[in-house]
C-alpha cells in the first residue's frame, strides 16, 4: 500500500507535470486528488498572520500555520513533476500531440463530473453558476490574443491574473499570458534575467513576481471565503470552468496562429476545434498534422477517465485509514 506522504509526493508530481502542459491547470489535478481546499488554505495562510505566529511560537508556530509538512512534501513532488514534464511531457506533446491531448481531455471531462457530484443541492442558482463558469472558460479558449504592453504596471497585473488562473481548475496560467499578449515578452525576459542579471530584466521579473504573489494571496482568500460561505455555488462555478475548458484541450485542432521561439520551436498561439473528419481534410496544419488517429485517441480518453477513478479510490482508502 502506498503511504500517505509518498502519495502526496505523487500528487505534487502530477500537478507539476500538468503545469508544463499549456491549457492544463495544476489546480485541476489538485481537485481530482482531493487536496484543493487544503492547498488554498495553505496559500491563504501566507500573510501578516505569520509574524504573529512567529512572535508567539517561533519557527514551529510558522511551520504549523503554513501546514509545513504538507507544503514541503507537495512542493517536492511538484519540482520533480516539472522536471519530468519539461523533458517527457513536452517531448510527447511534440511527437504525439493528439494522443496526449486525448488523455487530458478524458481526464478533464471526468474531473468535471467528479467536482459536480460534490454539489449537495442542485437548484437554479447552482445551474446558473455552472453555466456562467462554462461560458467564461469557453470564451477564454476562443479569445484572440491581444497586443502586449511592456509597462511595469501591466506586467504586474499579468502576474496577478496568471497566478489566479493557476488556482482555478481548467484554466492555464500560461494560456492566459498568451491571451494577454505577454507570453512572448515575459518568458524570454525571465530567462534573460536569470542568465544575465541585467537590471532592466530583473525589474520586470520583480514586477511580475510581485503581481504573482499579490494575486496568489488575494485570490486564495477569495476562493477560501467562497468555499466557506457558498460551497455549492463555488463547486458549480468550478465544474463550469472545467466543462468550458474542454474546448481548449479537444484533440482535433486546426492551427490558426503559431509563434517561433528562439530555439526554432513552434508554439501554438491560436487554434480552433474541429471534428475528426474535418481534421483529416486540413492540408497544412503545423505540429498537429491531419491524421485523426481516432482509435488511439478514444483509448487515451478512456485512460484519462480511468486515471481519475483510480486516484479517487486511492484517496478514499488513504483517508479512511
Amino acid at each position: 500500500m502506498i503511504k500517505a506522504p509518498l502519495f502526496l509526493v505523487l500528487k505534487g508530481m502530477a500537478m507539476g507535470m500538468a503545469e508544463v502542459v499549456p491549457g492544463v491547470s495544476g489546480g485541476t489535478i489538485a481537485f481530482i486528488t482531493g487536496i484543493y481546499e487544503r492547498l488554498i488554505n495553505v496559500i491563504k495562510s501566507i500573510g501578516p498572520g505569520l509574524f504573529t505566529a512567529f512572535k508567539k511560537d517561533g519557527i514551529p508556530g510558522v511551520w504549523k500555520a503554513v501546514d509545513g509538512n504538507f507544503l514541503v512534501t507537495l512542493i517536492s513532488g511538484m519540482v520533480v513533476g516539472i522536471v519530468i514534464g519539461v523533458f517527457l511531457i513536452t517531448h510527447l506533446l511534440e511527437t504525439y500531440p493528439l494522443l496526449v491531448w486525448s488523455y487530458f481531455f478524458g481526464l478533464i471531462m471526468v474531473s468535471a463530473w467528479f467536482v459536480g457530484k460534490q454539489i449537495i443541492q442542485v437548484n437554479g442558482q447552482v445551474i446558473f453558476m455552472a453555466t456562467l463558469g462554462a461560458c467564461i472558460a469557453y470564451y477564454i479558449t476562443v479569445a484572440v490574443p491581444v497586443a502586449g504592453n511592456p509597462e511595469l504596471w501591466y506586467v504586474f497585473v499579468c502576474g496577478a491574473i496568471a497566478v489566479s488562473a493557476l488556482l482555478l481548475p481548467g484554466i492555464s496560467g500560461s494560456f492566459i499570458l498568451l491571451l494577454l499578449g505577454m507570453y512572448t515578452y515575459i518568458i524570454p525576459t525571465v530567462k534573460d534575467a536569470i542568465k544575465t542579471f541585467e537590471i532592466d530584466k530583473i525589474i520586470v521579473l520583480i514586477a511580475f513576481g510581485s503581481g504573482m504573489l499579490v494575486g496568489m494571496i488575494a485570490f486564495s482568500r477569495v476562493i477560501s471565503w467562497a468555499f466557506a460561505n457558498f460551497k455549492d455555488l463555488t463547486l458549480a462555478a468550478l465544474t463550469g470552468f472545467l466543462i468550458g475548458s474542454l474546448n481548449k484541450i479537444w484533440p482535433w485542432q486546426k492551427i490558426l496562429q503559431t509563434m517561433e521561439k528562439d530555439s526554432g520551436e513552434l508554439v501554438i498561439i491560436h487554434s480552433r476545434s474541429v471534428l475528426p473528419a474535418t481534421f483529416a481534410k486540413i492540408e497544412l496544419n503545423p505540429i498537429y498534422g491531419n491524421d485523426p488517429q481516432i482509435l488511439g485517441c478514444v483509448l487515451l480518453i478512456a485512460a484519462g477517465f480511468a486515471t481519475v477513478f483510480v486516484a479517487e479510490q486511492l484517496s478514499s482508502k488513504l483517508s479512511s485509514e
